[in-house]
């Protein structure tokens, strides 16, 4: 959590860097897909069982967004129908960590909340 001493200037910074974070990976299914496509899951369909329900459309927006934002690399195959295939990128692995920080986050947080 930032310092209360710091100046407005600096938490401002710190929120806007945080927005930042969250405007990426924000939503339903964008940390769903990042986990099983860094598990391995290539192909559109894969992704898609392996996310529990996304629907085609969204998960096109969804990867098209992460490839955007350079997390995703996309691959379309001039195949009818349409063969998609991602795998993330060096720049992904960068979220490794908070990303496991946030799964172990939330089994602790399940945890407490069954504890009451």
């Amino acid at each position: 959590m930032p310092d209360i001493q710091e100046g407005k200037a600096a938490i401002d910074q710190q929120i806007r860097h945080l927005q930042d974070t969250l405007y990426v990976i924000n939503g339903k299914w964008k940390l769903p897909i990042l986990v099983a496509v860094h598990q391995g899951n290539t192909r559109f369909r894969d992704i898609q069982r392996s996310t529990g329900g996304i629907t085609t459309k969204a998960l096109s927006k969804e990867l098209k967004e992460l490839e955007q934002n350079k997390l995703v690399l996309r691959k379309v195959y001039d195949t009818s129908p349409p063969r998609v295939e991602c795998t993330t990128t060096s720049y992904c692995d960068t979220l490794s960590n908070m990303i496991a920080e946030m799964i172990d986050w939330g089994k602790n947080h399940r945890n407490k909340i069954k504890e009451d």
